[in-house]
């Protein structure tokens, strides 16, 4: 089972980035959805943007979608997220996560966070107004 750990958070004014990491201990190419995920105190996890390691086909939340960008480095075994015009809103640990994907299906934010077997620790990403 592959090992994930997160890096790159902090604390940020709003309209600021950050760009966070996620070390992968090996590297699929085939098959494999990488995700991130976020969870604010008393909310329900959420995913908001997924990679299909093999194609590099991304899917975004509504809530991100033109804000952040996920992207990955195979050569260095690492899933990014960009994240730019940081709001209060996105205060939440990041974590980031990998599932199979189904033969034939495709990997989206739609996919819940009970689908992924392996998960990092999570890193705080802080908001300030």
């Amino acid at each position: 089972q592959v090992r994930l750990q997160e890096s790159g958070g902090g604390s940020v004014q709003a309209g600021g980035s950050l760009r966070l990491s996620c070390q992968l201990s090996e590297y699929t190419y085939n098959d494999n959805c990488l995700a991130w995920f976020r969870q604010s105190p008393g909310q329900e996890r959420e995913a908001i943007a997924v990679i299909a390691a093999s194609s590099g086909a991304a899917d975004y939340a509504g809530s991100v979608r033109g804000r952040f960008a996920i992207s990955q480095e195979k050569a260095e075994n690492t899933v990014f997220l960009q994240m730019n015009r940081l709001k209060p809103e996105d205060t939440a640990i990041y974590y980031c996560a990998a599932r199979k994907r189904s033969i034939g299906g495709y990997c989206s934010t739609e996919a819940p966070d009970s689908a992924y077997t392996s998960w990092g620790q999570g890193t705080q990403v802080t908001v300030s107004s």
